[in-house]
């Protein structure tokens, strides 16, 4: 049996937690885990892929246990067409954070965003960054390191030279290339689906 510690994470830290071990094989699992909302998220991921569940909360601590086939609902398949339409798709990040009002938690919202992103299985052929959002692809962040994963299975990382060049920070880029007007619009017309963050 897998046991995961995942007490103390962000959200979807716990869920892509509990997925890496899914993918992995594993049929029998511990989820040790210290908010409801994260508890919540780990179940029904683990219902959609077939798990029969239990949770118990002793003294602040939510654990889940899991087996693979019991009464959960089986994965629904996705299909070749599917697959292909995820990866024509296109990201547009224009800023460092997802919302207003508090950028703290936009912040944690935007790195959690990119972290699930870059863990999904047919991840988007482009992602673009302009203004502020440039600044995600900055070295020795957390955000660059999702992105150079992004790159890895094929994503296109395109960040904004203008605006790099306008916040001081083209030398600092880690992750991506570093791209023009022309190129990033084509790229984003060219997909089939895009996304604006």
């Amino acid at each position: 049996m897998a046991r995961i510690d995942a007490r103390g994470k962000n959200c979807p830290q716990p869920v892509m937690m509990t997925k890496t071990h899914v993918d992995a094989g594993e049929r029998e699992l511990e989820i040790y885990l210290d908010n409801a909302v994260s508890a919540s998220n780990v179940q029904r991921y683990l219902e959609k892929n077939g798990f029969s569940v239990r949770i118990m909360d002793e003294d602040g601590t939510i654990t889940i246990r899991a087996e693979k086939g019991g009464s959960g609902t089986s994965p629904r398949p996705v299909s070749p067409a599917a697959a292909e339409a995820l990866q024509d798709a296109a990201v547009l990040i224009t800023g460092k954070v997802i919302g207003s009002g508090d950028d703290v938690l936009g912040e944690v919202l935007m790195k959690g965003f990119l972290g699930t992103l870059s863990q999904i299985v047919n991840p988007p052929s482009v992602v673009a960054l302009m203004n502020e959002g440039v600044k995600l692809a900055l070295k020795n962040t957390s955000s660059c390191d999702h992105l150079f994963a992004l790159q890895k299975k094929g994503t296109r990382v395109f960040v904004c030279g203008t605006c790099t060049n306008h916040f001081g920070i083209t030398p600092d880029v880690g992750a991506g290339v570093i791209s023009n007007m022309f190129e990033i619009t084509e790229a984003l017309l060219s997909a089939s689906k895009r996304l604006t963050v």
